[in-house]
């Protein structure tokens, strides 16, 4: 990694508010965490006075039930982000180029950049039809976010193997698969899963992920992995979680129905994309957007601006969370039963919004 490129790169928007007086919809993680988790992580402070294991077996054992492959495949990382950065760094070389999705998480052009590599963007939703020849690396998100576009797990198969005669690597972003009944890439020769308890956990100051490769690409990983790079909370964390088969049933079902729910009453005013995912992506149209996320604001809500994503410049995007807390939001968006301009049939300053 280059000094002066690595001083020379921005940093990503992400969403997230710090405000206690908002109500966080512009992040994406699950407002809900498995019963016992705080308990567990507690009780790990003790082991937390030694060096965690190594290898973490556990942790692996939990991570590879989760996803179904070989617990030797299995590299744990601190976060998601950093399965994605040690994929990236091993595959990108210095003038080399990868094909990237967009609209899509912003950090993959990022890790691209800090090491010297370009990107080569295509629509994320015609992301598996592209050549991926001449590339050092391709990445796809399902479901991609921001656009919450799910992929067919023969097609995504069949991508995988026209990277690998290409001899590209193909890393596959599953921090939102969780939320679906799709099954994970891991395991599949040339790929690279990236994971993490962020998104469907509830946890994303836990800092526990894990990446999934096989073969030569495998043993790349986890020789390239730092030492004790988790923490024995993290890993004790993770390991309990990743086991809560039930919770993630129950997330599954309440995300399916509430998503379903808002996006019909969002239709009624704005165009919503279809989505597989924790969240929904609105077009608000020749609606002003700092307006409608100002509005949202002023109502205690927060939303996440998607003009931040690449070849998006009219959108917002709001997560899914508990029944009462996204009728919140659908009223400070001016629609479902709890909007007050519709009662009160005066929408004065509001009216574009």
């Amino acid at each position: 990694m280059n000094r002066e490129r690595a001083a020379a790169l921005g940093r990503e928007p992400h969403g997230s508010s710090d405000d206690p007086d908002l109500l966080d919809f512009s992040a994406n993680a699950n407002p809900e965490v498995p019963d016992g988790v705080e308990r567990v992580y507690r009780a790990a402070f003790e082991t937390a006075r030694t060096y965690p294991p190594e290898p973490p077996a556990a942790f692996r054992a939990a991570a590879a039930d989760c996803v179904d492959c070989d617990p030797e495949q299995v590299v744990p990382t601190p976060g998601g982000l950093a399965a994605i950065r040690a994929a990236v760094a091993l595959a990108v070389d210095p003038g080399d180029t990868a094909l990237l999705p967009a609209p899509s998480f912003g950090e993959y052009a990022r890790e691209v950049r800090l090491q010297g590599g370009d990107p080569a963007f295509v629509d994320a939703e015609r992301v598996l039809d592209a050549d991926p020849s001449g590339h050092a690396l391709a990445v796809v998100c399902t479901p991609n976010n921001p656009t919450g576009t799910g992929y067919d797990r023969e097609a995504l198969l069949g991508f995988a193997e026209r990277c690998r005669a290409a001899g590209t690597v193909l890393l596959v972003d599953e921090a939102f698969l969780g939320f679906t009944e799709r099954a994970s890439l891991a395991g599949t020769d040339g790929v690279v899963v990236a994971r993490a308890l962020t998104k469907l956990f509830g946890l994303p100051g836990i800092r526990a992920g894990f990446a999934v490769a096989t073969g030569d690409l495998g043993a790349a990983l986890r020789g390239a992995r730092r030492t004790w790079n988790v923490s024995a909370p993290a890993l004790a964390t993770g390991e309990y979680c990743l086991r809560r088969d039930e919770f993630v049933r129950e997330t599954r079902e309440r995300v399916r129905r509430e998503r379903e729910r808002m996006r019909a009453a969002l239709a009624e005013r704005y165009e919503v994309s279809p989505s597989e995912a924790p969240f929904l992506l609105v077009d608000v149209g020749d609606r002003d957007v700092d307006r409608v996320v100002e509005r949202a604001r002023d109502r205690g809500v927060a939303v996440r601006d998607a003009r931040s994503f690449r070849g998006l410049d009219s959108h917002v995007r709001v997560a899914v969370r508990r029944p009462a807390e996204n009728d919140r939001l659908l009223a400070a968006l001016g629609v479902g039963d709890g909007d007050d301009e519709n009662e009160s049939g005066n929408r004065g300053e509001d009216a574009d919004v």
